[in-house]
């Protein structure tokens, strides 16, 4: 049986460094960030986009879970509104497959921290801070999934726990 590992929370929680390591745990694992489907610039939000968005993202996917030789798919973004994770997952081929679905999250102060970092470093633009911290209540509530709190956890602490909850 595969096993699709969909990953969400807000900008700067880990999602990213959290699959990644998850990746390298797993073997035969596929690896697809949710971002990569939307790289249209200049970003811009449009019913249009967010259609091909979801289209993009759900042909990978698919694609990965129909491939014999991928025995685990990772798939992480930011999905605020539940209706988003449940629309996607509703568009893949799930009878045969382990879904695990985990929301990350962290404190303002420990995404504050983090994405301080990337933006110093010059891996993020200085808006995302502010728009990150505003979608922090959006996974407080039901997003149908395990919330795990990445706050002093190391991306392969973190990892350990999600791919345990694959077995």
């Amino acid at each position: 049986m595969k096993t699709l590992y969909f990953i969400n929370g807000a900008m700067g929680v880990g999602k990213t460094a959290v699959s990644r390591a998850l990746q390298k745990m797993l073997p035969d694992c596929a690896f697809l960030d949710g971002d990569w489907c939307w790289d249209i610039a200049p970003f811009r939000v449009t019913p249009a986009r967010k259609a091909l968005v979801m289209e993009n993202a759900a042909r990978l996917l698919s694609a990965y879970l129909a491939c014999g030789d991928v025995r685990s798919v990772v798939f992480c973004w930011v999905m605020q509104y539940r209706e988003t994770a449940e629309s996607l997952l509703s568009m893949l081929p799930l009878g045969n497959v382990r879904l695990v679905r985990v929301t990350l999250t962290a404190q303002e102060d420990t995404l504050r921290a983090r994405l301080s970092a990337d933006i110093a470093a010059g891996r993020r633009s200085p808006d995302v801070l502010a728009r990150a911290v505003s979608y922090l209540p959006f996974f407080e509530g039901d997003t149908g999934a395990v919330r795990v709190a990445t706050d002093g956890m190391t991306a392969e602490q973190i990892a350990r726990a999600i791919a345990d909850m694959g077995t």
